[in-house]
């Protein structure tokens, strides 16, 4: 049996699922990994095209029952949120670019500001020098943009998952793995969270994977990005981690 799997060519799911794509770990299928964009693994899992895939939790209320939430492979954890950045400190901005209107860092920036100005949607890395250059006055940004802001000459003016974590003392819920209906989600849940325990146990065999998909990443870069969202919630989300996907879910329905 072969699944496709989507997941994002950045280096934490390079580094959680290299085991699982190259056959380290057991498993009774084979994988065809499928690397996209966050949000365009969003807009995919609307026709179910994929059997296994990581979605935003935001986006959840669009795949409805298509889909069904794995309990290994998430990105959550404390500070590990999207940040808003701009050239300055300001207390509004007009045209804010985000990552796609699907993705859980826009919906938390709809909770926490509620009065937006003009949303400008495109890819996620490409927000920073959308910034930087004026087309917009502030973005919404999410991955590596995190540790290269500064670089860009721009400042943070919120940082959403701080703002998340004062309001709920929840940890911030970005993204998750998810099967689709009709796939066995059992066998696949246990090989996620196969492949991430041995991405612990082995943390330099997955380097040239991880390097092969970020190569404009530093080294510093890509092994910050592992840190910060590749975590014990990775290996299992936890009674905190369903806690933290439900009260995202809920407020996303009064959003």
């Amino acid at each position: 049996m072969r699944l496709t799997f989507g997941f994002t060519p950045c280096p934490n799911d390079a580094f959680a699922f290299h085991a699982l794509v190259h056959g380290l770990v057991e498993a009774p299928f084979e994988v065809e990994p499928v690397l996209l964009d966050i949000e365009e693994l969003n807009q995919r899992s609307r026709t179910g095209e994929l059997d296994v895939t990581k979605l935003s939790f935001g986006a959840a209320p669009a795949f409805g029952d298509r889909y069904l939430l794995l309990r290994s492979g998430a990105a959550l954890g404390n500070g590990v949120g999207p940040l808003v950045v701009a050239r300055e400190l300001g207390d509004r901005y007009e045209r804010v670019a985000i990552p796609g209107r699907d993705t859980t860092a826009f919906l938390l920036l709809r909770l926490a500001w509620p009065e937006l100005g003009e949303i400008v949607e495109m890819r996620y890395d490409r927000i920073l020098g959308a910034v930087a250059h004026g087309g917009v006055d502030a973005g919404l940004i999410i991955h590596e943009s995190r540790f290269t802001y500064a670089e860009h000459g721009l400042v943070a003016v919120a940082d959403l998952g701080d703002w998340w974590q004062e309001e709920t003392g929840l940890p911030v819920p970005l993204a998750g793995i998810y099967a689709r209906a009709d796939v066995d989600s059992e066998p696949v849940e246990r090989a996620i969270r196969a492949s991430v325990e041995y991405a612990f146990a082995h943390p330099e065999a997955s380097r040239e994977y991880v390097r092969e998909h970020s190569h404009e990443m530093s080294e510093e870069v890509c092994r910050a990005h592992i840190e910060l969202y590749v975590n014990s919630y990775s290996v299992d989300l936890g009674e905190p981690g369903l806690a933290a996907i439900e009260r995202l879910a809920s407020a996303s329905l009064a959003a």
